[in-house]
């Protein structure tokens, strides 16, 4: 487990990469703090002045890094890093420069760095629709189609629930890519042909960060003990990380069930009535978690990341 200098040196190397895309882009600070703040709030004490550090350059790179004494610590910060930057598609020029820097002040060698960036790379570049939709909801659906529909959606959130209880730290990027290719099924089976990037407006609308979304379940991963290199039983892991797993169980089935109402009533919803049916429907989805936590454990029990990164990529579907 990491020690708390430990942590307040990757947390600190996560939230600069957090900003390493150069965007000035103040609602994207603004959903950052918000992530640190709920991180104290579970116990993770002083995130908030972490986060505080490095907005005001109090902490650099290289002084992040050398909180970190250890080979494998170093090594989880970069991977971390690199999931970071790839939480909203695939790295900038101002991400791989930042990424060069840190790999210097981590000691990160060529060879692990190309190991670390393989996977995220994949599922930042993830197609939506990669063999996902089935013919049956090929066409606009009718009432049975839209239980389909439905049953899909709470497929999804299970399975974005299990994704938290995965002890690797890039299980949790996999949330993003999973829900982008809900909402992308919920539309095609609407008859709309949605792109990546107007799937991620949509999200945006509703208020869901990618970056900060994946920092959030990171950070209470962290918090809660979850990192370890081994995969050991899922008993007993549930603790601080059972608010991740109720975090994206939630989102994921909020979000769907948005998505159902936005395409199904030809996309006539502004924005204001989008947040309000989000908001509503977290509260739904809230109410359900208990009820599906042995279905998400179950889930997770037979999950690994090659199974994970066969659904991001297509060959399966959940």
């Amino acid at each position: 487990m990491l020690q708390d200098q430990e942590k307040r040196g990757v947390l600190a190397i996560a939230l600069m990469a957090a900003f390493a895309d150069g965007a000035k882009d103040e609602a994207e600070r603004e959903s950052v703090r918000s992530v640190a703040e709920s991180l104290d709030a579970a116990g993770g004490e002083g995130v908030s002045g972490v986060l505080s550090d490095v907005m005001l350059r109090r902490i650099d790179v290289e002084d992040a890094a050398n909180l970190l004494q250890n080979p494998e610590s170093r090594q989880l910060a970069f991977e971390v890093a690199v999931q970071v930057c790839d939480a909203d598609g695939l790295r900038n020029e101002a991400e791989n420069s930042f990424l060069d820097r840190l790999k210097v002040a981590l000691s990160i060698s060529a060879a692990e760095a190309g190991e670390a960036t393989a996977a995220p790379d994949a599922l930042a570049t993830a197609a939506p629709d990669q063999g996902l939709l089935p013919p049956a909801l090929a066409a606009v659906p009718q009432e049975a189609e839209t239980a389909k529909l439905e049953a899909m959606i709470l497929n999804y959130a299970i399975l974005c629930g299990a994704l938290e209880l995965l002890p690797q730290s890039i299980a949790g990027m996999a949330v993003i890519p999973m829900q982008i290719k809900m909402v992308h099924r919920i539309g095609a089976a609407h008859g709309m042909t949605l792109g990546t990037e107007q799937i991620k407006d949509f999200l945006g609308t509703l208020g869901v960060g990618l970056t900060s979304q994946y920092l959030e379940t990171f950070g209470r991963k962290m918090l809660g003990g979850f990192l370890k290199r081994q995969v050991g039983s899922l008993g007993g892991k549930l603790g601080k990380g059972a608010t991740s797993v109720a975090m994206s169980f939630t989102t994921t089935y909020a979000l769907g069930h948005v998505a159902l109402q936005y395409y199904a009533g030809g996309r006539r919803m502004n924005t204001e009535t989008l947040r309000s049916a989000f908001q509503s429907a977290l509260g739904e989805a809230r109410s359900l978690q208990t009820q599906y936590m042995p279905a998400i454990q179950q889930q997770a029990a037979g999950l690994d990341m090659a199974s994970v990164m066969n659904m991001v990529r297509g060959h399966r579907t959940p």
